[in-house]
Formats: C-alpha cells, sequence, structure tokens
C-alpha cells in the first residue's frame, strides 16, 4: 500500500474515531482538534461582547460525576476533561458520559435524574419512570426533548418524555432548577430538564466525506434483559448525517430475597434521524424519529402498556449575527397507546386507547446592548391535543354497550412571551432579571360512560357546565452570581413559576370505583377523579448555592445548595366525597389504611432542602492512575399547609464512590445510602418504607476500537423497598367471592443482584 493511501487510511480512521458518539465510548473530548460539535463553532462565532471575563474562569458543571472512559487522544494518552464551559445559572448537568455509563444497569433514562443533586425517579414501568428534583415530580417538571414538549398520554402517564429516549441517545442532560431564568421556559414550577440527542459534528474541508458507525450490546442477569444501541455519522465540513437508536427486552426482575417481581417485563425500540447542515454563521438541524413498545408491565397499577408508537419531527435553526444570536425552533409529536392486560400476571379484557398530538415552537433572540449586557426576547407556542376511549366489552354488564369517552377532544394551548437582561457588572458580579406571561387555554367536548345506569349522572353533571378555561400566568426571576476569586462561587436566586393543570387533572370526570383506578400516575392504587375549578400552581421559590474548589478545579470541589419553596394553590387531593365514592368506600374519608378515592384539590404547600456534593482527588501519578472521591446528599420535605405531608417526598439519601482510571481501564465502587420514609401523606395512605444501602461494581477497558463492560448492581443482594415505587398491587392478593384484587399495604420491592456487561466496537 503506498504512503498516500496509508496516511489517507489513517486520517479516515482518526476522523471516524472523532465522530464516535459519547453515546458509545463515553468520552466527548474523543474530537480531535480538527472536528468540532455545532455547539463549540456558535460559541466561537458568538459577538465579542457576550465574553465575559468571569465566565472565562475554568468551572466543571454541577454535576455528579461518574467513572468513565478515558479521554484517550489520537496519540493515545489520556487526556483532561474540558472545564472550559461556565454552567448557566441556577443549572445542574451531567457529563457527556452519564447516558453511556447508566445504560450499563438500566434502560430507563429518567434513572439518569437520579444522578443529579436532588434527583429522584418515581417508580413505574421499566423505561418509564417519572423523573422528580428537590421534590417536585411528575407534570411539575417540564422535560424538552430535542426542544419537544410532549404532553401525558395516558391517563397513567406510562409515556412520560424520557421514555421517547433510551439512555445511550442522550449526549446531554441539563436541569434548570426552580430558580432558574424565564427564558428556558415556562408552565412549570419545579425544574426544566433539557435533554439533546445526536449534536452535529463537522470535519474540515480537505477531509471530504467521513463516516462512523458504532455498535454496541449489552446483557443484564436480573430479569434476562438484553438489547443493542446503535449510532451511524456521516459527515463533511458543513453537512452532519447521523442516525442513533437502540432496542432492549427484558422479562420480570428478581427482588433480593429471591422471589419474582411481577408485571416488570417490557420491550422497547427509539429511533432518530438528524440532518445539520451549516453555512455563512447559520445553522439548521431537522430530525425524524419514532418509537415502538410492544409491551410494557406495570407492577404499581390495574393496567399495563400493550401498545405504544410515537412519531415526530422537529426542525432548529441558530444563526449568529453582529447584533447578538438567534435560536428557533419547531416540533410535532403524535402518541398512539393502548393499556391493558399482560398474562399471565393480569387477566382480563379492557382496552384503553389514548391518541394524542403535541406541536409547537419557540423562538429566542439575544441581543448585545453593550459591552457588559444582554437582552433576550422570546415567544413560544405549545398545543396539546388529546383523545381518550375506553372500547365496550362483549359480554360485560358493567363496561358495554358503549365506549368509555374519558377525554373527548381535549385542548391544552399555552403562548408564552418573555423579557429578560442580563449584566456583567464586573468580573466577579453577573445578574439576571427577567419577566414573563404564559396564557393556557383548556377545553374539552361532552363525555358518556359504558352505560347510563352506571356512569350516566357523572357524564350528565359534567355535561352540563363549561368546560373552557383560561388560566393567565405571570412569573418572574431573578438571580446573581458573585465569584469573589479562583476558588469560590455563589448563586442567589429567587423565582415565582406558576403551572397550569394537565388534562386529566382538570377533566377526568367518573366518580365510578372502577373508572376512578384507572387515572392517576402516582402508583399507590388509589382512584382519582378531575376537577374543573382547579386554580394553577404557583411556586415562589428561594435558593443559595455555595462552591468552593481549588483554583484549577482539578483536585477537590464542594457545593451546598440550600433551597424553599412556598407553593400557592398546590394541586393535592382529597378525599372523595361523593354518594358514588361513599358507596363504594363507606370509610372512604377517614379510613387510615387500604385504597381510598381521592378528587384533585387545592392546597397551599411548602417544600425545603439542601443538597450537598463534592469530589476529591485521592491520588494522581502515572503509576496507579488517577484516583477520586465523589459524594451527594439530598434531603427534602413537603407539607400541606394544613399539616398533610406530601405525597412521594424522596427521604435523605446519599451516594458514596471511588472512581479510578489508569490508561484505558476504568473502575468504580459505589456506595448508596437511602433513609427510611416515616413521613408520608395520609390523604394517600402513603406506606412507609425502610432505610437500605446497596454497593455497585464496575469496571472497563477501552482498546483503540473497542470497549468492554462490566458491573454488579447490588452487590450483597440485598432486599429492600423503593421509597417511591409505590403499592404493589400485583403480587399480593385478596380473594373473595367476587375474585381476587389488589391487597393493600405492600411496597415494590427493588431489584437484587444483577451481573451486567456490554460490548461495544467502532468502525
Amino acid at each position: 500500500m503506498s504512503n498516500t493511501s496509508t496516511s489517507l487510511r489513517r486520517s479516515i480512521q482518526a476522523a471516524t474515531t472523532a465522530l464516535i458518539s459519547p453515546a458509545l465510548l463515553g468520552v466527548a473530548s474523543l474530537l480531535p482538534p480538527f472536528v468540532t460539535t455545532a455547539s463549540a463553532q456558535s460559541a466561537e462565532r458568538l459577538p465579542p461582547v457576550t465574553v465575559n471575563p468571569a465566565q472565562q474562569r475554568k468551572r466543571k458543571p454541577r454535576a455528579v460525576v461518574t467513572a468513565a472512559p478515558p479521554a484517550a487522544t489520537r496519540s493515545g494518552s489520556t487526556a483532561a476533561p474540558d472545564q472550559s464551559a461556565s454552567s448557566p445559572p441556577a443549572s445542574v448537568s451531567l457529563p457527556p458520559t452519564a447516558g453511556f455509563d447508566r445504560g450499563l444497569s438500566s434502560s430507563d433514562s429518567a434513572s439518569l435524574v437520579t444522578d443529579l443533586p436532588g434527583g429522584a425517579a418515581w417508580g413505574a414501568g421499566g423505561v418509564s419512570s417519572l423523573p422528580a428534583i428537590n421534590g417536585f415530580g411528575a407534570d411539575r417538571l417540564q422535560v424538552a426533548i430535542n426542544s419537544m414538549l410532549i404532553s401525558p398520554a395516558c391517563p397513567n402517564e406510562m409515556n412520560p418524555p424520557l421514555s421517547f429516549v433510551n439512555p445511550a441517545m442522550i449526549a446531554k442532560m441539563r436541569a434548570y432548577l426552580g430558580v432558574g431564568p424565564v427564558s428556558v421556559g415556562g408552565d412549570y414550577i419545579g425544574s426544566r430538564i433539557d435533554v439533546t440527542t445526536a449534536p452535529p459534528a463537522f470535519v474540515p474541508a480537505q477531509a471530504g466525506w467521513v463516516t462512523s458507525t458504532q455498535l454496541s450490546s449489552f446483557f443484564r442477569s436480573n430479569g434476562n434483559a438484553y438489547g443493542v444501541d446503535a449510532t451511524a455519522t456521516m459527515a463533511n465540513h458543513d453537512t452532519s448525517i447521523t442516525y442513533t437508536g437502540g432496542w432492549v427486552r427484558a422479562g420480570d426482575y428478581r427482588a433480593g430475597d429471591g422471589t419474582t417481581v411481577k408485571s416488570t417485563l417490557y420491550e422497547t425500540q427509539n429511533h432518530a434521524i438528524s440532518v445539520s447542515k451549516q453555512t455563512f454563521g447559520n445553522l439548521f438541524t431537522f430530525q425524524v424519529g419514532g418509537q415502538f413498545i410492544p409491551y410494557q408491565g406495570y407492577v404499581n397499577q390495574y393496567m399495563d402498556m400493550v401498545y405504544n408508537r410515537g412519531l415526530y419531527a422537529n426542525g432548529r435553526y441558530e444563526g449568529v449575527f453582529d447584533w447578538g444570536k438567534f435560536e428557533a425552533s419547531a416540533f410535532v409529536h403524535q402518541i398512539r397507546h393502548t393499556m391493558g392486560f399482560i398474562a399471565p400476571d393480569k387477566v382480563a379484557d379492557m382496552p384503553m386507547d389514548t391518541k394524542g398530538l403535541d406541536g409547537g415552537y419557540a423562538l429566542k433572540a439575544t441581543v448585545a446592548l453593550s459591552g457588559h449586557d444582554l437582552l433576550r426576547i422570546g415567544n413560544e407556542l405549545a398545543l396539546n391535543r388529546l383523545d381518550d376511549w375506553w372500547r365496550p366489552v362483549a359480554g360485560s354488564m358493567m363496561m358495554s354497550p358503549n365506549s368509555f369517552i374519558n377525554i373527548n377532544g381535549g385542548t391544552r394551548d399555552r403562548v408564552g412571551t418573555f423579557v429578560e437582561w442580563e449584566r456583567h457588572w464586573d468580573r466577579q458580579w453577573t445578574s439576571i432579571v427577567g419577566l414573563r406571561n404564559d396564557v393556557v387555554w383548556m377545553n374539552t367536548g361532552n363525555v358518556q360512560g359504558y352505560n347510563a345506569m352506571d356512569y350516566g349522572a357523572d357524564a350528565a353533571a359534567f355535561n352540563a357546565v363549561n368546560h373552557a378555561r383560561t388560566d393567565v400566568h405571570v412569573d418572574g426571576s431573578a438571580l446573581l452570581r458573585y465569584e469573589p476569586n479562583d476558588m469560590s462561587q455563589y448563586e442567589f436566586g429567587f423565582a415565582r413559576k406558576t403551572r397550569s393543570p394537565n388534562l386529566y387533572e382538570r377533566y377526568a370526570w367518573s366518580t365510578n370505583a372502577m373508572a376512578m383506578q384507572m387515572i392517576g400516575w402516582f402508583g399507590d392504587g388509589n382512584g382519582y377523579v378531575g376537577n374543573l375549578d382547579l386554580a394553577p400552581e404557583k411556586a415562589h421559590t428561594i435558593s443559595l448555592t455555595a462552591g468552593w474548589h481549588d483554583p484549577a478545579q482539578r483536585v477537590w470541589d464542594v457545593e451546598v445548595t440550600p433551597y424553599a419553596s412556598y407553593v400557592q394553590d398546590y394541586i393535592d387531593v382529597d378525599r372523595c366525597a361523593t354518594a358514588s365514592c361513599l358507596a363504594s368506600n363507606p370509610a372512604n374519608l377517614t379510613a387510615n389504611t387500604g385504597f381510598v378515592y381521592l378528587r384533585f384539590a387545592n392546597h397551599d404547600a411548602t417544600l425545603y432542602g439542601v443538597n450537598v456534593e463534592g469530589r476529591l482527588t485521592v491520588w494522581d501519578n502515572p503509576v496507579y492512575g488517577q484516583g477520586q472521591v465523589r459524594g451527594l446528599i439530598g434531603y427534602v420535605r413537603g407539607q400541606r399547609t394544613d399539616g398533610v405531608d406530601l405525597y412521594h417526598m424522596m427521604p435523605v439519601n446519599a451516594k458514596l464512590a471511588l472512581d479510578h482510571r489508569l490508561g484505558g481501564w476504568t473502575n468504580s465502587v459505589e456506595l448508596q445510602l437511602v433513609g427510611s420514609k416515616d413521613q408520608v401523606s395520609r390523604v394517600h395512605n402513603e406506606l412507609t418504607t425502610p432505610s437500605y444501602a446497596l454497593v455497585n461494581l464496575r469496571t472497563g477497558y477501552q482498546w483503540q476500537h473497542v470497549r468492554l463492560d462490566l458491573g454488579i448492581d447490588n452487590l450483597f443482594n440485598q432486599n429492600y423497598y423503593l421509597p417511591l415505587g409505590g403499592a404493589d398491587l400485583v403480587d399480593y392478593k385478596v380473594v373473595s367471592m367476587m375474585g381476587s384484587s389488589a391487597a393493600y399495604g405492600y411496597n415494590v420491592k427493588g431489584p437484587g443482584r444483577s451481573f451486567n456487561a456490554r460490548l461495544g466496537i467502532s468502525f
């Protein structure tokens, strides 16, 4: 082979390695100097006025750092991680390797949130947990997948936004907290989570077209889970085309005591293709994708998912001009979903169908007013359409002869506008102040039950009143950042955020016992009915973050973040007092045990807590590599002003880990500690859970084009209960003359020991 051919082959191999997705190799710094991502180029194109000396200081993003493959350069040496980027105020982010690392143990993308300060996950299906941060969970968080906002399209929220991406597809995850700038978004009171998949990458013109493909396959012994992830890229100097996707199948997992936790099986696949084009300071991206879940079991719900299909398209534009920067995005997302029963754990015939459609746009302009001032203005539109109907069951007197119309042509539309001023007073002080207005319009058509005898009175009462509701949000935020020196940084924030009810909280209408038990994403076995008169939630949140670190941010850092929120009109529940609810359960208003029937209602509430995180490099030398200790502690307390504890508050918890790197070899041992959950919602009859400790092990080795990862979760096979897992409605039954029903009083057990392996290859 000629020297020219050899040189070309090596250049292509180097470029191919550079384009390898962080989702596979988990190393953002694999990109060599001649390969740039679009975001990096955009930062270089920003007008000089937007560059602030205080922001140029090296600052590590506030997130848990997990053991990851070494940042191998083309010469094979280990490069230091990039710490030059300043983290936006009131935000936390995961390292680029997080999705890849988490994918070894779980296919649930919401589990990534547990590595964020204050993060937790409400247990649901194997790939459909609901994220929570600082005590705010489910719809109080707003999740954007490549700028798409995906609304609930299931009465049990079995298809939350993060279920539409596999962990290995996630290249970036950032959470903006409750005091985040108003330019981030509206209609949420907790956190906004932005997820990015497959960011575009380009090569210099002389390289021509460069292609790369990455494949990985994994296996987890607990639940016999196995699957594949893939990324393929073709790029030149101005065009980038990327496919990313994956498939996984798993059976029911086993608890630490050896018992099988039924209805925890699942199968899912997600796919996306992105095309990006850059030209003359402009970046255009268009993406299409889809999801298919043929089945997913739910141990804490009365029904399972038996079909879920999502299709979407989104486009994004970013342009840098002399006056500043302009960003625009638009999307459409469609969901077709069916609930049913997966035999043999659940056997019945009761199909429940939903069809949802989301669409919208977001426009934002960042204008450089002076050498110290930036002005951001923007406008957003979010449209949501929902139909929810339950087909009649032949031969059933209770579920025939009509279709049960749960949500009939539901609409939830929002228009938001904001203005925000960012001021860099000097190299130490930065402030961001903003105002925002959102208007939410909601409506739905008339409904009907399976028959008039069991459902007619509720349907007639609902149909007799006006369903249209308009909510006006007025929000604001004020953030102040102070960096007195190279070893400390302080952030103070205050914000008012507003969220309107979702379609089910406002429009679920039937007080029939069976119908109520089909509503609710809380996994507690209780039944729920909506409330047309719900007011929007209004959260007033204050937060302080104090951080200290060595000047180079390579040896140690620690951050402490106390926070508090007062929420006016927090959407909680009251015991249902209608004749139908009392007929189903005469003790419904006073029972302190058993499943109950609940109606959504407004109550004022307070939430407060503290997060502490830190890391310390214990050793760093050529012989023994680098050893780093990292830790994370979270505490939150939530209570209504009438003294009732809020539902699903994560007990005090901590993670402590030792990570080791030596050349291409990485290791980690992690201790996870969770305190007992004793403060529970007595309105929900929420169950307490005992404390527990888990030990997890990881090891991996990176060759030039091959990587092998091994791990053991729950090393000592501890038997424990998930504090946010809800009630086990499948494994324990009460048998009577009427048949069997779920028994009250049993928590969902967590997974026992699992041996995990993954093999990845790139070419």
